[in-house]
């Protein structure tokens, strides 16, 4: 490819409203083009990394004996409501009325398509185990785009679909795809990308993973212990706490004036957050009603821990009305209304000496017990982890919290969706059962967003040699000038004949402004031409991050093949060290 042909603008100014440096490095470098929120188009360059993402994702599907195909787009709503997902999804679900009135939703995701797909044909346990594959566009309204492809409503995802006759099966195959994953973000140019348990979602099913690169612009937020490896989504993470049991004292009402929050009791009563039941209110979608949450003082509900729990979608209360026999400021747990449910925190159980409100403005009480006081109390994991809490894997209390954008999930969806939408096969018995269904997926966008935002410098990307737009870009200096636009013809001729990826910078600039360009495509390795080797019958020959640079001599007539050799064999080496 020529850069005089190149569709796209490359600029040094810094777009507006771009944060990230994927996002800003990407627009600066002529990747892509936005068309509206969290969607873009692609420009070649960047179109040429997701197309080599999308071939190492392939090999690796494929060594697992998965078929690749191909589902829809756009699906009936009729699928949906099979599975039950149809009214349980919110609004990031695109929905529209065709012009027969049909219902039909935009895939964001395709469970009911693969069981769709295979229910008809996969009817004997003979048939099992085996996955289908897909590597298709989808939509989603997300409500925050963000970060450029990292956070977007339109996008292309690898998902594929196992279905299997035991649990014990599933969990074999669940193992060499987590191995899989691994080798593709290795192979991709991102080995620091870790696996973390994490929550289902709306996927469901009880076992789950995400795959992290951890960074300080990530969305989520990941539990880590350096001592001994554990790893999860703050979704997932368990909390764990150490409470000092003291002796009791009496429940004891007393006035609190003008003190409305967990910071104001501590310090009217000179007290520590540990000492508290802080009470946090929420409502179920449902149907408006509350519930309340008595927390340490010290911590934070964890609200995908509470809606787990429930069972129900929540959302946090607002403008609580008198009506409710709520008492903003002053919740408490004894005399609660009997309509509000009541859920205590795991972090609570043996403290016998907490503050916490008394249901009536103006009053707290101190010396709660929470057995003591409380009938059949419950307690419940639903607070987040947090920086020096105890680690559920080794107890030590060494939790750290960091940043980290999700590349890639996998599940274990048991019989959620084949038994919702009847897909059954014969056993060896004839006897019918329901097949047990695992779901894996990458964002191919996003995974090489994360690349960039993971492996660049001040000047651009730095392309790992297996999803680099081109492997060597061949700059010409003053082509003008002596044999220097005849040398760089002939050496682009060389190279493409012999196989190698070239951009071959052949415009009328100047230098600064092609090794600007350069550094922006990111190309891992450079070839310059200019009147000064071309004195030596040589051409210069670097990588992107400038770790060598040397002289490649060519012989009589133009002769490059050692030098093309060369440039091959650096190619091998990189390849190799990525695992390709």
């Amino acid at each position: 490819m020529k850069m005089s042909q190149l569709l796209g603008m490359r600029f040094k100014e810094t777009p507006a409203d771009c944060q990230t440096a994927n996002h800003i490095l990407m627009i600066r470098g002529g990747y892509i083009k936005q068309v509206s929120s969290g969607v873009f188009s692609l420009f070649m360059p960047m179109r040429r990394v997701t197309k080599k993402v999308e071939a190492i994702i392939r090999d690796e599907m494929d060594k697992l004996d998965g078929q690749e195909v191909l589902f829809p787009v756009v699906m009936p709503a009729t699928l949906w409501q099979e599975s039950g997902r149809y009214d349980s999804i919110g609004s990031e679900m695109a929905r529209f009325t065709d012009r027969s009135g049909a219902k039909n939703v935009l895939g964001m995701t395709h469970e009911e398509a693969a069981v769709h797909l295979a229910r008809d044909v996969a009817t004997s346990y003979q048939n099992y185990p085996f996955m289908i594959y897909q590597i298709q566009t989808k939509f989603r309204d997300e409500p925050r785009c963000r970060g450029g492809l990292v956070r977007v409503r339109e996008f292309t995802m690898k998902d594929a679909y196992s279905f299997h006759t035991s649990q014990e099966d599933l969990q074999a195959y669940y193992d060499k795809c987590l191995d899989a994953y691994n080798r593709i973000f290795a192979r991709a140019g991102v080995p620091e990308v870790v696996a973390v348990k994490s929550d289902s979602g709306m996927m469901g099913g009880s076992v789950s993973h995400e795959f992290m690169l951890l960074t300080a612009i990530g969305e989520d937020s990941i539990v880590l212990c350096d001592d001994c490896g554990y790893r999860a989504n703050m979704e997932a993470a368990e909390c764990i706490v150490e409470n000092e049991t003291v002796e009791e004292a009496p429940l004891t009402k007393f006035e609190t004036p003008g003190v409305k929050t967990i910071e104001d009791l501590c310090q009217f009563a000179h007290i520590k957050p540990t000492q508290t039941a802080k009470a946090v209110v929420y409502q179920k979608n449902q149907d408006d009603s509350y519930v309340v949450i008595f927390v340490r003082g010290d911590l934070e509900v964890n609200v995908t821990k509470l809606r787990n729990y429930l069972g129900c979608e929540v959302h946090p209360a607002q403008d609580i009305p008198a009506e409710s026999g709520l008492v903003p400021g002053s919740i408490g747990a004894i005399g609660l209304p009997e309509h509000v449910t009541v859920v205590v925190d795991r972090s609570l159980e043996g403290c016998n000496m907490l503050y916490c409100g008394a249901n009536e403005d103006g009053y707290h009480y101190s010396g709660l017990s929470l057995k003591r006081d409380l009938k059949d109390v419950t307690f419940v994991d639903v607070a987040k982890a947090y920086t020096g809490g105890i680690c559920p894997a080794c107890g030590k209390p060494h939790l750290t919290i960091s940043r980290g954008i999700e590349v890639g999930n996998i599940f274990q969806l048991g019989t959620k969706y084949t038994k919702a939408m009847n897909m059954q096969y014969l056993d060896e018995k004839g006897a019918l059962k329901h097949p047990i269904m695992g779901c894996y997926g990458i964002g191919v966008g996003r995974l090489a967003a994360s690349v960039c935002e993971a492996h660049h410098d001040d000047y651009g990307p730095i392309w790992p040699m297996s999803i680099a737009p081109w492997q060597v870009e061949l700059c010409a200096l003053n082509a003008s000038k002596g044999d220097v636009q005849a040398v760089a013809d002939e050496l682009y001729r060389q190279l493409t004949a012999a196989g190698v990826e070239v951009l071959y910078d052949d415009r009328a600039v100047s230098a600064g402004s092609m090794f600007s360009d350069a550094d922006l495509l990111g190309c891992p390795l450079r070839l310059v031409v200019s009147p000064k080797t071309c004195g030596r019958n040589a051409v210069e020959f670097a990588d992107r991050t400038k770790t060598f640079r040397t002289d490649l001599v060519y012989g009589e007539n133009r002769d490059f093949t050692e030098a093309v050799e060369a440039v091959k064999a650096e190619i091998a080496k990189q390849l190799a060290a990525l695992g390709c």
